[in-house]
């Protein structure tokens, strides 16, 4: 179904899709490393500073007009944390040329640009120019801030950092604000230098193209430095061991009109794991979906939230549940939304919910895959869990889940932490 093709070069692992379906070139280039307090803000700052100026188009302003003379091409930079790491990815995607009337050297020349971004940032002095550090960390800090502004990301984050406050989990994959305006131009430099030599690399290119013609083009614009590492092998994941004696509740007051929910599980099983296709399964049987047990029973039987949904982090082997709810409500809530996971342990299981949510995740499957972005993503966890899963055995392993197989996992699934968020001073919510 996909060709996907995998060449190592020096510091980089080019990963080519060859593919008719689009008349653009993608290309999305993610790089990698253990998240860690030390450098957390730095690389979230990095980010920004990197799709703000290169070497030849050292404004933004140039770097646009450059796009622009691209055909249109887009380019942007954004950060995710995927288990114990945190990545930035580059994109860019460029119309191909096949396409066009005239001759012109498109994939050269984005080939040039975004080696630019990445090897040949706008400097001065040697260092980062001091005007686009001061304008990018703006930018980050209103990015940090926005998310007290949004109450469910806001929750989330408060549900990490009390989750996984032993782990780097806990870290915000923005950084911390206050160190935003602590780091000078050469600190983020120096730290730059750190990420060329050492982070691993993975350059995704998709669409109607020749491999070959690929991994000439990476060998002549991306020149490394002497020193890059050449370790390209996937460190090995912190497996998370932790056993939950006691599950940990906490409660915060904001002036808020809904409360939030949320709560935190350990599954103890990851992307790498032979019954990750059951967690998944056991995911959407839980809250994955609108048939699912919680939005069911929390939110249309009892009429309880306004929302009641569950989503499951890959790489981290955690099942997040998120709820909005009267504050009044929240024992009523807390203890639906333990049922329906004591209903899954126990086996009650419809084969309407069943059957229902493993096509619906083949479906999701498929939507994500028919984009460029979203190929890349499915395609990546493989770099990022150290495993070799094509996309048609990820497809068969969720075929071959049993109800059995989803029992097992809903055994292993253990809550951990248990974060409200409650309106201030709300009448009726005297026992929390």
């Amino acid at each position: 179904m996909v060709n996907h093709e995998k060449t190592d070069l020096h510091g980089i692992t080019v990963h080519t899709i060859e593919t008719k379906k689009y008349k653009t070139t993608s290309f999305i280039l993610q790089i990698k490393e253990t998240i860690n307090e030390k450098n957390v803000t730095k690389r979230a700052l990095l980010s920004y500073v990197l799709q703000s100026g290169t070497k030849d188009f050292p404004s933004s302003k140039e770097l646009r007009s450059a796009l622009d003379d691209l055909y249109g091409a887009t380019l942007n930079a954004d950060l995710s944390k995927k288990g114990e790491n945190q990545v930035i990815s580059i994109r860019m995607e460029v119309a191909n040329e096949k396409f066009l009337s005239n001759s012109e050297p498109v994939l050269d020349k984005a080939f040039h640009l975004l080696s630019q971004v990445l090897l040949a940032p706008a400097l001065e002095n040697g260092v980062f120019k001091e005007n686009i550090v001061k304008k990018e960390k703006r930018s980050l800090k209103q990015q940090i801030e926005s998310i007290f502004d949004d109450k469910m990301r806001y929750a989330n984050k408060r549900l990490l950092e009390e989750m996984y406050e032993s782990e780097p989990y806990h870290l915000n994959v923005y950084g911390n604000e206050n160190e935003v305006d602590t780091i000078t131009s050469k600190e983020l430099f120096d730290y730059y230098q750190e990420v060329i030599t050492n982070d691993r690399l993975d350059l995704y290119v998709i669409g109607d193209i020749s491999t070959n013609e690929m991994i000439e083009k990476v060998k002549k614009h991306f020149c490394f430095p002497e020193n890059r590492s050449e370790a390209t092998v996937t460190d090995e994941q912190n497996r998370e061991e932790k056993k939950i004696t006691e599950v940990k509740e906490i409660f915060e007051e904001q002036d808020v009109q809904q409360g939030k929910l949320h709560m935190g599980y350990r599954t103890y099983t990851t992307y790498s794991d032979d019954d990750y296709f059951a967690l998944q399964v056991f995911n959407g049987v839980f809250g994955g979906f609108s048939h699912s047990k919680l939005f069911i029973n929390v939110r249309e039987k009892e009429s309880l939230a306004y929302y009641a949904a569950s989503r499951f982090e890959s790489h981290k082997g955690a099942v997040f549940v998120m709820s909005g709810i009267e504050t009044a409500n929240y024992e009523k809530a807390v203890k639906i939304i333990k049922e329906q996971h004591e209903e899954m342990k126990n086996g009650n299981i419809t084969d309407a919910e069943f059957e229902q949510t493993k096509a619906m995740i083949n479906n999701q499957v498929l939507e994500t895959i028919d984009h460029p972005i979203g190929l890349s993503e499915v395609l990546y966890h493989n770099v990022v869990a150290g495993t070799n899963r094509t996309i048609e055995e990820w497809m068969d392993g969720i075929e071959s889940v049993t109800k059995e197989d989803v029992v097992k996992v809903a055994k292993k699934v253990t809550l951990d932490t248990i974060f409200f968020l409650k309106g201030a001073g709300t009448n009726g919510n005297e026992n929390i």
